[in-house]
């Protein structure tokens, strides 16, 4: 017998996990997405800054028994490989010990994993082309824009046609990431307050094919190219190939803004990354197609309202990528309320407790991962570090 019904909004990486540790409480979820189901599209280039699997991400997922589908795609890093200009890279670990290292992970096979196992459930609905337009805590209503037609399924798009429909809140989980509908709409409603702060560097992605078939750099190791006020990074992926991200300020002398045509891209590499650019055969045209996109960090409150409603993970405190942490806090979230869910008798008090237990480790990660871009563009060139 069911224990009620929960709407869960965001099938990224958070979603689905969630999704199945619920239906094996024995909830009736339904997750909700806007884009077309992913294990039937193409990743779209440039916006995936692979992923870091460490210790809070991996006890989440051994949890909820999905290690063994997840290993497959990990690929062990034991460190920072520090490419300084004019000298050998040097490996810095980040333990003392053989086992003390994090995992990278393409986050396009992580999400069609995940959401393969989950539909894999009986007691998980996936929706997909069905977009967030509103919540209404008042009427305990979510509002979503349904693709009809030829494109039904695939991402619901501002100005096209698509069906209206509402659904009760039921409860409602949001796990729409950092650039949340639901947030907006609660936020629009003078529900939660938010507030952001925006990142003044931006970021850039880049492939790095293999080299004869195999990793054309150390394959164990996560990149970094440290050139104070901007770096470099590179994690590998198990084709062989390496994901780049390279990070700039938006504006000034070293900043994207100057790097137009007229091979400005390709002499900028040549003089700040010259072991890398050889690495990156069509350097120009992966910049001039590949989206710039923007970073920061997103503070909300209150994360609840009442037993109708939830943001976890990026909807709830999205942080910049540079500790590597903001999947892995998401996972958390999911293990946390999990397990508060044995401990409270109804949603109110679930929800309350998990923004009392999480909201002082989301502020902590939130810190530490601004103040780990100043260590790995600078810090890391000090002798003394």
């Amino acid at each position: 017998m069911s224990r009620g019904e929960v709407n869960i909004v965001g099938a990224g990486l958070a979603g689905p996990l969630l999704a199945m540790l619920l239906a094996r409480r024995g909830f009736a979820v339904t997750l909700y997405e806007r884009r077309e189901d992913p294990r039937h599209a193409s990743a779209v280039a440039g916006r995936s800054i692979n992923l870091a699997l460490a210790a809070r991400g991996i006890r989440a997922l051994e949890h909820a028994g999905l290690m063994t589908s997840v290993r497959p795609l990990m690929i062990p890093m034991r460190g920072r490989m520090v490419h300084e200009l004019g000298r050998p890279p040097a490996l810095l670990p980040y333990g003392q010990r053989e086992t003390e290292v994090i995992y990278s992970v393409g986050r396009a096979a992580l999400n069609r994993l995940l959401i393969d196992e989950a539909a894999g459930q009986p007691d998980i609905t996936l929706r997909f082309g069905e977009a967030c337009e509103a919540v209404s805590p008042a009427r305990d209503r979510l509002v979503l824009n349904v693709l009809q037609g030829d494109r039904a399924g695939a991402v619901v798009r501002p100005g096209e046609a698509s069906a209206r429909r509402e659904v009760s809140l039921a409860p409602t989980i949001a796990t729409d990431g950092a650039g949340s509908a639901v947030r907006a709409s609660l936020a629009a409603q003078e529900l939660v307050a938010v507030r952001e702060e925006p990142l003044d560097h931006d970021y850039k992605e880049l492939a790095i094919p293999p080299a004869a078939g195999r990793h054309a750099l150390d394959p164990n190791a996560l990149h970094v190219w440290p050139r104070r006020g901007f770096m470099l990074i590179a994690l590998p992926n198990t084709d062989g190939s390496f994901t780049a991200t390279l990070f700039l300020p938006r504006q000034g002398a070293q900043g994207f803004a100057v790097l137009g045509g007229g091979g400005t891209v390709d002499a900028f590499f040549a003089r700040e990354f010259p072991d890398a650019r050889p690495l990156v055969p069509d350097l120009e045209r992966q910049f001039h197609e590949h989206p710039q996109g923007r970073l920061g960090t997103v503070h909300a409150a209150p994360w609840h309202i009442g037993c109708e409603l939830l943001l976890l993970g990026d909807a709830a405190h999205a942080i910049v990528p540079f500790h590597g942490q903001g999947m892995n806090a998401a996972f958390e979230d999911c293990r946390v309320l999990d397990e508060l869910i044995d401990r409270h008798e109804n949603w109110k008090a679930r929800f309350a407790a998990f923004e009392a237990e999480r909201r002082p480790n989301a502020e902590a990660i939130a810190r530490m991962a601004v103040e780990n871009y100043g260590e790995m563009r600078e810090a890391v060139l000090e002798p003394s570090f």
